[in-house]
C-alpha cells in the first residue's frame, strides 16, 4: 500500500483547463436538477391521480 502512495506521489498531476472543469460542474449540476425535476413531476402526477389538489 505504500509502495501505490509513494508511486501516485512521485507522478506529476496534470490539471485540466479551468473551463473543463467548470463544464462538468456545469453538467453534473444541471443533471442533478434535471433529474430533481423528474422526480418531483412524478410526485406530483401520482398526487394527483389520487385525488390531491394545490388549490
Amino acid at each position: 500500500m505504500k509502495k501505490l502512495i509513494r508511486e501516485m506521489d512521485d507522478e506529476k498531476v496534470i490539471r485540466q483547463p479551468w473551463w473543463k472543469r467548470v463544464g462538468w460542474l456545469a453538467i453534473i449540476w444541471l443533471g442533478s436538477v434535471l433529474t430533481l425535476f423528474a422526480v418531483a413531476s412524478v410526485f406530483r402526477l401520482l398526487m394527483t391521480a389520487a385525488g390531491m389538489k394545490s388549490h
